[in-house]
């Protein structure tokens, strides 16, 4: 499975609040209350998520730092014989090529959205920050996990789900913008059309919501860092950046696809999954269309892919597998998590010095 690490740097500035001089290395510093505590634990120096590109999410993922859970909260998908049919007939010859019978059950590719037993394992284990993908649950299982003295955040793509999701009572947002790798957290829409660019969201988020705001998508080092800052998020999240690590476990057609990055290496794609997610380029995405109608609902189109990635990886490519990347993936570096997270801190503190003379 190919796992991509988040990291969150804080901003230590709170237009809303009374902030005092003398904090680290003359910045100002300010107590920002409940708000700030949650942006902390959201977007803490050394607070990371891990997400599984390929892998079932029934269980929870746990940050060790953190104490943090990820859920998705998709719909569960409805069967479509008609339309799964074709899926397999579209890549039949695919099957031919790599000796795959093609006659052969599909495997599993179902992911448990969150539901009561999950909810009774959030309940049981009390994590700090419990954070949802498309959207949050339930209102009935939402308050059993606030109850729970859980701090709850959730995923942005548009201004729209932002007030969605303060009115619905999450605590923190993360400002998903159209350069990030990976899933796109979109639940009030599914027109891929409005989805809007991370520097043109996160300031009209920060301007209509009072929640910490988190800015994710195309962040690969300190000058997006600062500048998400200087746009009022109150922290910035990093995934691609490190992909790069050593300590990540992707796949190696997947890191030699980070090494040749471009800035137009990747598309947002549905055939991998059934659901809009961006990554690198590869053969079934060119030759079927980065986005194909045909693609059963998510997760349910990543089931018949799944014998091909394996003998496709078996042969050192990625021609059939999930390498999930976002637009500014060529600026990363090659260097230990613990080494990168305080490189993107120390210099993006420098880089705001600078700009504050």
């Amino acid at each position: 499975m190919a796992r991509s690490t988040f990291v969150g740097l804080v901003q230590d500035r709170a237009p809303d609040r009374a902030c005092s001089d003398g904090g680290r290395d003359g910045h100002r510093s300010c107590d920002r209350g409940r708000a700030s505590r949650r942006a902390r634990l959201a977007a803490g120096r050394h607070a990371r998520r891990a997400e599984d590109a390929g892998a079932d999410r029934d269980i929870p993922r746990c940050n060790d730092e953190t104490d943090q859970f990820e859920f998705s909260v998709h719909k569960q998908p409805q069967l479509n014989n008609a339309r799964e049919h074709a899926w397999r007939e579209r890549l039949k010859p695919y099957y031919t090529e790599f000796g795959i019978d093609p006659a052969a059950p599909v495997p599993s590719s179902n992911r448990t959205p969150f539901d009561v037993a999950l909810c009774a394992a959030v309940e049981e284990i009390k994590p700090e920050v419990v954070s949802f993908h498309y959207g949050l649950p339930e209102a009935a299982l939402l308050k059993r996990v606030k109850d729970a003295g859980c701090v709850v955040i959730s995923s942005a793509t548009t201004v729209a789900e932002a007030r969605w999701l303060e009115a619905n009572s999450c605590d923190v947002l993360i400002a998903q913008g159209y350069e990030a790798g990976g899933h796109r957290g979109m639940f009030l829409t599914d027109n891929l059309a409005t989805q809007v660019g991370t520097f043109a969201l996160v300031p009209q988020i920060v301007d209509v919501v009072k929640l910490p705001v988190i800015a994710a998508g195309g962040v690969t080092d300190a000058r997006g860092i600062a500048a998400a800052l200087a746009l009022g998020a109150s922290g910035a999240q990093l995934g691609t950046a490190y992909l790069f690590c050593p300590e990540s476990k992707i796949l190696a057609p997947h890191r030699a696809a980070l090494k040749a990055a471009r800035d137009d290496g990747t598309v947002l794609t549905n055939v991998m999954t059934g659901r809009p997610a961006r990554g690198f380029i590869n053969r079934v995405m060119r030759e079927l269309g980065p986005i194909n109608d045909i693609a059963p609902e998510f997760p349910l189109a990543a089931g018949a892919l799944a014998p091909l990635h394996a003998k496709a990886q078996a042969q050192g490519t990625g021609d059939f597998s999930s390498m999930w990347a976002g637009q500014a993936a060529s600026l990363g570096r090659e260097l230990p998590a613990r080494e990168l997270t305080a490189k993107l801190a120390d210099e993006a503190q420098a880089l705001m010095r600078r700009m504050a003379v």
